[in-house]
């Protein structure tokens, strides 16, 4: 009997919040991960942070604004693992939880945006394709329930979401009859970038947990990242293109 090879998975901006949840929930299950971040010293932490939870922890410098960085990244990880299975796209601008006022917003935060989570969407899922059809492996695209109701004062943000889930739709159509599957899911969880934006927006804690049918944010360990390692697993071989909302019923959608 062949045993099935331990999955090789790839999560860029990992070095914190939902990625790092995202990382370290894959390693809790022996897989292989590589910790995708611009800032080394706290990806090698999450890395490190994975080894000791069960898996294969490594750190890999990616910047997904830059095609070159990212092809390099890849092209690191496959050198050293053999191949790659899953890509996790959880990168997202660094001005997401800022509040803005869309008629004062200066263009170039919207550019920053698009750089991160548009055209980097774009990068990582035109860099790992090759290596996703080798293996019939999956990726994972991260939006937002903002993407789908818009969200007050955080118009560039809500507009990108919803950008990322239009192509998570068109790329499971073009990839699927590669054996590729992708999918995305619309998390909300307790991270840094969410306390900052409740730090700056003092309205926005009352108005997110306000309709909250379970009333708490999740763990992004525990509760985001079992979902992304399903989307990713062999489990859900028959799943893709959809949006899985895993924000505790707070923005259900039909």
């Amino acid at each position: 009997m062949v045993a099935t090879p331990t999955p090789v998975v790839l999560v860029t901006g990992a070095s914190g919040g939902v990625g790092r949840g995202i990382a370290l929930s894959c390693a809790a299950a022996g897989w292989t991960v590589w910790v995708a971040a611009r800032r080394q010293s706290e990806g090698q932490a999450v890395a490190d942070e994975a080894s000791a939870r069960g898996g294969q922890g490594h750190f890999v410098l990616c910047d997904t604004v830059s095609r070159s960085s990212v092809r390099e990244a890849i092209a690191t990880i496959v050198d050293h693992s053999g191949r790659l299975d899953g890509v996790v796209h959880n990168a997202t601008s660094g001005l997401s939880p800022t509040p803005v006022q869309p008629v004062t917003m200066p263009i170039e935060d919207l550019r920053d945006h698009v750089a991160v989570s548009m055209r980097g969407s774009f990068f990582v899922a035109q860099e790992a394709l090759p290596h996703l059809i080798a293996s019939k492996g999956s990726m994972v695209m991260l939006t937002s329930e903002a993407g789908f109701e818009g969200k007050m004062r955080l118009a560039p943000y809500a507009a990108v979401k919803g950008a990322v889930r239009g192509l998570t739709r068109a790329w499971a159509r073009e990839c699927g009859h590669d054996g590729v599957r992708v999918n995305a899911i619309a998390p909300l969880a307790t991270t840094p970038a969410v306390e900052e934006a409740f730090a700056k927006d003092p309205t926005m804690a009352e108005r997110v947990l306000g309709r909250h049918p379970l009333g708490y944010l999740g763990d992004t360990v525990d509760d985001i990242g079992p979902v992304v390692r399903f989307l990713l697993s062999s489990d859900a071989r028959y799943v893709t293109g959809v949006t899985i909302m895993v924000d505790g019923g707070n923005r259900p959608i039909s």
